[in-house]
């Protein structure tokens, strides 16, 4: 016979058994919802079998294989212009910024770039000064300001003529030089002109073209759905994914909106600031300091720029090669101006097809197994007719000399032929 006292033990020692029982049976669902993680899967609409490797880098690298919550999230890094949008925005924000004539006089052209040439200095003020006083914005969009926008947009548009003495691995000067004219106003107010702007470019119809000053250009962009699809992926696969743009912060911020990707996560042109308003200086990096305006986001600079916001390299190791484990896994672009921090993704790298003679020859010479190439989603290039010349003149270097393409062992690439398109 039981007694009462040992039988209410029993009891409660009972009741504490189902109650822990109910318990770890309700947990067990939420903990199988947790751990049952769904790979996402990529839309169609990419060349060849790009989705196919595409896929296979999301599932080795993405979040549910295995699932890790608390690991480090594999980085993803996208260049902007032409990659993930057709068509280039820094040049859709300088027609804006003409055309509503929106560019400060500056009280000397020269403080503008330190690699303006004198002769375009002389002509920007020619056209330009007697419109505005210094500080003032140029009256470019109406027909007595057109000689003054037509100026600074041949400037724009021709480098290689107006600019001189620069290191071209790491600064395009024309580039810098549209981040540098928007001096005197705040970052939040060129935010308000790229989305003025980004309005009237994506209302467009595909082939438009704006007059601005006396000439006309393109008038028009479009987010490449492929990409859109890819980088929203890439995101709920666990990937932490970066735009790396040599268009300007400020702009690159507003367009990096459409694909789901924070200001925080745009990597642009950076201008330094005085009073809250922008310079005519920018932001160093690595071994540069600001003011010296000698490094942006362009080839070698985006290195160094990604390994300083993404991964936290400060000082010159920033413009290194990095231990793999402190690099991005993957990285697309469309430029020789991205080549390098291609060239440091290392589990994929995705190149449209641009013609561009370095970026393609190491695509195509795909000495590791890593590089996939992809036609542009709109209005493709058709083949190239002539081979990339990689073994002579297909590596521009510091000093803009021609020189051959060579992969990591120092052996020349021999010439490629292009078979995507």
């Amino acid at each position: 016979m039981t007694r009462p006292s040992t039988r209410r033990r029993l009891q409660a020692a009972g009741a504490a058994a189902a109650m822990a029982a109910a318990t770890l049976t309700a947990a067990a669902p939420a903990q199988a919802a947790h751990h049952a993680c769904t790979t996402p899967k990529l839309a169609a609409g990419w060349y060849g079998d790009n989705q196919a490797r595409l896929q296979q880098l999301i599932d080795r690298y993405g979040s549910c294989n295995p699932y890790r919550p608390g690991r480090d999230k594999p980085v993803a890094v996208f260049d902007w212009d032409n990659t993930v949008v057709k068509n280039d925005v820094g040049d859709a924000t300088m027609f804006w910024l003409l055309r509503n004539g929106k560019i400060r006089r500056p009280a000397d052209w020269k403080t503008t770039s330190r690699y303006l040439t004198p002769a375009a200095a002389q002509a920007l003020a020619t056209a330009c000064d007697p419109l505005a006083r210094p500080g003032s914005p140029l009256p470019t969009g109406t027909p007595e300001g057109a000689a003054c926008a037509d100026e600074i947009n041949a400037v724009y548009g021709t480098a290689a003529t107006a600019f001189t003495g620069w290191d071209r691995r790491t600064i395009e000067p024309a580039y810098a030089w549209l981040s540098q004219l928007l001096q005197g106003w705040t970052p939040g107010q060129v935010r308000g002109f790229a989305a003025a702007a980004r309005t009237e470019n994506l209302a467009a119809p595909i082939g438009t073209k704006q007059q601005v000053g006396t000439t006309t250009a393109t008038g028009w962009v479009r987010y490449y759905d492929q990409q859109r699809d890819l980088v929203k992926n890439l995101q709920r696969a666990g990937f932490d994914v970066w735009i790396s743009s040599a268009s300007p912060q400020p702009v690159v911020e507003v367009w990096a909106q459409g694909v789901g990707v924070g200001a925080d996560h745009v990597i642009g042109i950076r201008g330094t600031t005085r009073d809250g308003k922008l310079t005519s200086h920018l932001q160093g990096c690595g071994s540069v300091p600001d003011g010296a305006d000698t490094m942006i986001t362009y080839v070698d600079g985006k290195r160094c720029w990604i390994n300083k916001e993404v991964f936290g390299v400060r000082g010159a190791a920033a413009e290194k090669v990095q231990p793999a484990a402190r690099r991005q896994v993957f990285a697309a672009g469309d430029s020789d101006t991205d080549v390098t921090f291609l060239r440091d993704a290392t589990g994929l790298r995705l190149v449209l097809n641009r013609n561009k003679n370095e970026l393609m020859c190491r695509a195509y010479d795909n000495s590791d197994g890593k590089w996939i190439v992809n036609p542009m989603f709109i209005e493709p290039k058709k083949q190239k007719t002539a081979p990339y010349p990689c073994s002579t003149t297909g590596y521009t270097d510091h000093d803009g000399t021609p020189a051959p393409v060579r992969r990591a062992d120092t052996s020349v690439i021999p010439d490629q032929t292009d078979t995507v398109f």
